[in-house]
């Protein structure tokens, strides 16, 4: 029979809950895991402390409980922050996009920014456009964007 340390075993519970409940406060953090297995860990110290520490099975428990809260998580993390579409990153696949103008377009500077999408993008034109402004990506030109008044475009470009 193996002699118990209670506060230890109670210690080890209360780890692996404050571990849960952090993964829940803060998802992603991937704290299901070490906090399955210190809360199931500690259990099986507390309650059936020869199976733990005198027998194959103790660890071979540990080793399922630390699978299933794997599997676990990988499921919670797809729920959490499920996959999508890549954004786009190359101004080619922008053209025709329209933005809105962030900060106010200067002629020939890159001061201006659009938001295509749900990216900040540096922007120039020929002409002065205000912040505010819908606007449409003519070309890409390096890492910014040529665009301009949306009611300048010609009609046959409209989406």
């Amino acid at each position: 029979m193996v002699s118990v340390d209670v506060p230890f075993g109670i210690a080890m519970v209360v780890i692996g809950i404050v571990l849960l409940a952090l993964e829940l406060a803060h998802p992603g953090v991937l704290l299901i895991i070490p906090g399955s297995i210190i809360m199931v860990a500690g259990f099986l110290y507390l309650f059936l402390p020869d199976t733990l520490l005198n027998s194959w099975i103790g660890p071979l428990v540990v080793i399922a409980v630390a699978i299933v809260a794997t599997l676990i998580e990988m499921r919670y993390l797809m729920w959490i922050a499920p996959p999508g579409a890549p954004m786009s990153t190359t101004t080619a696949g922008l053209v025709g996009e329209q933005a809105i103008v962030t900060v106010a377009v200067v002629p020939h500077t890159l001061k201006g920014k659009v938001r295509v999408k749900s990216e900040i993008w540096s922007a120039h034109a020929d002409h002065p456009i205000a912040e505010g402004t819908k606007v449409r990506v003519v070309r890409g030109e390096g890492v910014s964007l040529v665009v301009e008044p949306i009611d300048a475009a010609p009609s046959s470009s409209a989406h």
